[in-house]
């Protein structure tokens, strides 16, 4: 699509409210968005984005019924062995942001094989974020760059944004263009809070089960009519245009 965005992320949200307006269980609502996932990712890489960043579990999502955490768990097990063949298929490349190593083994398994497996595709890259936070990440990247500076000799005055933004879990991702948010709900819930500073929001009422190919080009071309200035004024953007 024309002007599309080169990095979008998507907070999919109200999987649980879909499957409760329903009558069943919030584990049956989190099922129909993996269907959602699957068809996203491959309606963006058709539209020719280069980077998917899915917030599909945070920090604070521990703090769930200790039943729903485990459907969790072992859904986005059984998802990953079921989607590796369609992620190969696809050429598209996984990686993930986040605390990965402090999830359950399975996961951080089935995680580190599928990474490893798709590590050479190069049509678009889908990125987790799971066990994820934004404050988990910056604070972090504090401490990386505080051992820098006492192992490595890193002077306080060598600390630039770029260099601070080598030691997030994002360093290798460009930051977002876009952000999608479903259900309605208008916050950023703990999400790329350093990575986000200049991205363009759109917030729905869809469900993220109920989000299709056709939300996600109304996105796009809502995204595509605004003017990102990052501090200038429009006269300053027409002049060098």
């Amino acid at each position: 699509m024309e002007n599309a965005p080169n990095h979008i992320a998507i907070i999919m949200d109200g999987n649980g409210r879909w499957a409760k307006k329903r009558g069943l269980p919030r584990i049956v609502g989190h099922e129909y968005g993996v269907k959602t996932v699957r068809e996203i990712t491959e309606a963006a890489a058709q539209l020719g984005i280069k980077y998917l960043t899915l917030y599909t579990f945070s920090t604070e999502n521990w703090n769930r019924p200790a039943l729903e955490v485990a459907g969790l768990m072992s859904l986005l097990v059984r998802t990953l062995r079921k989607e590796l063949r369609v992620l190969l298929e696809k050429d598209i490349k996984l990686k993930t942001i986040g605390d990965i190593d402090s999830l359950p083994k399975d996961v951080a398994k089935e995680l580190k094989e599928a990474i490893e497996a798709t590590k050479n595709n190069t049509r678009m890259t889908l990125v987790l974020a799971l066990n994820y936070s934004a404050r988990w990440d910056i604070l972090h990247a504090v401490k990386q760059a505080c051992k820098a500076h006492e192992t490595n000799n890193l002077k306080i005055d060598e600390i630039t944004e770029e260099l601070f933004s080598s030691f997030l879990s994002t360093r290798d991702i460009p930051n977002p263009e876009l952000v999608i948010r479903t259900s309605g709900e208008q916050r950023i819930s703990n999400f790329l809070l350093w990575e986000l500073a200049y991205s363009e929001f759109f917030f729905t009422d869809v469900f993220w089960p109920e989000f299709t190919k056709e939300h996600l080009k109304i996105a796009i071309e809502e995204f595509a009519k605004r003017e990102r200035r990052f501090g200038k004024t429009s006269e300053q953007l027409n002049e060098k245009s």
